[in-house]
């Protein structure tokens, strides 16, 4: 199945005033678990205070990370980095509408292709890496990318069963991945052939949440690719699955997995 068209979708009914958006923004941050770890992993290296930090998020999507962090990091300045020209279009328009367009910028860019030597105190790339085949480029980039000591944090599906692959006759669940997952051991090594110290990978997405997941996410999905309509039923479903499915994202994010389908990884510029 290919989730772009269905991330499109749902963006256009989003996107189409800022409230909307950030109505969006905030069902995404609380029903997507790797949100749940991606905040507790910035703010674990970078309290909120008074520093001007300099912050790329890597492949920004829809851009609900950039506003979270321009939310908690008052004082930063954010580059926004995406392949897609309409997606970069459309998150400066939102910036600008918030007033925050004067710190944070999205730019269209490919990320075998983006470094700025000595730029960045955090690069955050969350769901990128399954997409771009040439990863050693994209790794080498950010290293380049950091100041010295700065730090990189890497949300990525896991081979223990990332894109819901669990055999090697099972196909990912979403078709644009050109890889079904890492190992924490190659991506560990990768990591530290280009550069980085201290790096820390962990499982995110263990037995709680990769049934959280699929009730939040693989299922809804599905519902959308058969008919339209379904975006009728989807508000009435989420009311029944929501209680639930906060309850194993919290277990999820206070358990340490010995496996999970994802993978939350840290790193430092040597």
């Amino acid at each position: 199945m290919h989730y772009d068209p269905i991330k499109e979708q749902l963006g256009k009914i989003f996107n189409r005033n800022p409230l909307l958006r950030k109505l969006f923004y905030l069902l995404l941050d609380i029903l997507l678990l790797r949100s749940w770890h991606v905040h507790k992993a910035v703010l674990k290296g970078f309290a909120p205070s008074g520093k001007k930090l300099n912050i790329l998020d890597a492949g920004m999507g829809f851009g609900q990370y950039t506003w979270w962090m321009a939310k908690k990091f008052m004082t930063a300045t954010i580059t926004a980095a995406d392949i897609k020209a309409g997606q970069v279009t459309d998150c400066n328009n939102f910036f600008s509408q918030c007033k925050i367009s004067d710190r944070v910028k999205a730019i269209e860019a490919d990320l075998t292709q983006l470094s700025v030597a000595g730029s960045f105190d955090l690069i955050l790339c969350v769901d990128v890496m399954e997409h771009i085949t040439d990863d050693i480029t994209v790794f080498k980039n950010f290293n380049a990318s950091l100041v010295n000591g700065g730090r990189l944090i890497i949300s990525t599906p896991s081979d223990k069963g990332g894109s819901d692959v669990h055999g090697d006759a099972d196909e990912s669940f979403i078709g644009e991945h050109v890889r079904d997952g890492y190992s924490v051991e190659d991506i560990t090594a990768k990591l530290s052939a280009c550069g980085f110290k201290e790096v820390n990978a962990s499982y995110t997405y263990g037995t709680p949440g990769s049934l959280a997941w699929k009730l939040s996410m693989k299922f809804p999905v599905i519902m959308l690719s058969w008919s339209r309509i379904m975006f009728l039923v989807l508000p009435f479903y989420y009311i029944v699955i929501m209680p639930i499915c906060l309850i194993l994202n919290y277990l999820d994010l206070t358990i340490s997995h010995r496996q999970g389908t994802g993978l939350l990884v840290t790193a430092v510029k040597g």
